[in-house]
């Protein structure tokens, strides 16, 4: 895709990875509203969810998109800067065409039910990405546990805070997906049990080499997790083994 000065490559990667992103649509809210609060509400999050998603998408573009000291005497409000504007002209633009462009791949393919298609757009230094859905959503002081079903039936559990979990729209029954970078697994035959980390286990691939470093291992749906095991580590190629990571090191994306 060809992008212009007006439109950076982060964030138009933003804005074609997603068919309905909430940070555009808060930007969108502002423009026709004038506040930063209204656009909050209309949106159904909280106001610090919003603040979070104007300011995640000014730096992909590398410039304010709202003007946040507008008003007088009579109180502040927003307006969108010039750039603002052209983002959301560029969002219908790509939405549009990414709408038309999956949709002649058959049913499912824009993501509806599924990450499907839609999630070949995500470009990402993490090697682990597991297409999964929401089971649970518990709301912690400070921050929210979002339980996963991966393929398999087996569970992955990710801890991500409050803003993000509005932000994203999670509630169960939603298709995501799960990433992890593999330097944050630590895979060995066996891990104990701990509180706030995640344990799957699988078999062994490959043959890892006995001063450690990076192995991976086949979860039962055939799911391959990357990490990384210690020397001695006795590891052998078919053996049963586990991956453990924490559930902080959890990415949740939305891919439709």
């Amino acid at each position: 895709m060809t992008t212009t000065p007006d439109t950076p490559p982060d964030l138009a990667e933003v804005l074609i990875g997603h068919q309905v992103d909430k940070r555009i649509d808060i930007l969108r809210r502002i423009g026709a509203s004038g506040s930063i609060s209204e656009a909050a509400r209309s949106a159904g999050v909280s106001y610090k969810a919003a603040w979070q998603a104007i300011e995640t998408l000014d730096n992909l573009a590398g410039t304010p998109l709202v003007d946040k000291a507008v008003g007088g005497r009579g109180g502040g409000g927003a307006a969108l800067t010039p750039a603002g504007r052209r983002v959301l002209e560029a969002a219908a633009l790509l939405a549009r065409a990414r709408t038309e462009v999956l949709e002649r791949f058959g049913p499912g393919a824009a993501g509806h039910g599924e990450p499907g298609m839609a999630a070949l757009a995500l470009r990402t230094s993490m090697r682990n990405q597991f297409p999964c859905t929401v089971r649970t959503v518990t709301r912690r002081q400070g921050f929210v546990r979002v339980e996963l079903v991966l393929a398999d039936d087996s569970r992955l559990h990710a801890r991500i805070t409050r803003e993000s979990a509005e932000l994203l729209g999670i509630q169960p029954g939603l298709p995501v997906l799960a990433l992890c970078k593999a330097t944050a697994v630590t895979i060995a035959a066996a891990i104990d049990a701990d509180d706030g980390r995640n344990r799957m286990a699988g078999i062994v691939i490959g043959d890892p080499r006995p001063a450690g470093g990076e192995s991976s291992i086949r979860l039962a749906a055939g799911i391959r997790i990357v990490g990384f095991a210690a020397p001695g580590h006795g590891l052998k190629a078919g053996a049963a083994a586990t991956a453990a990571l924490d559930e902080s090191a959890v990415v949740i994306a939305i891919s439709g």
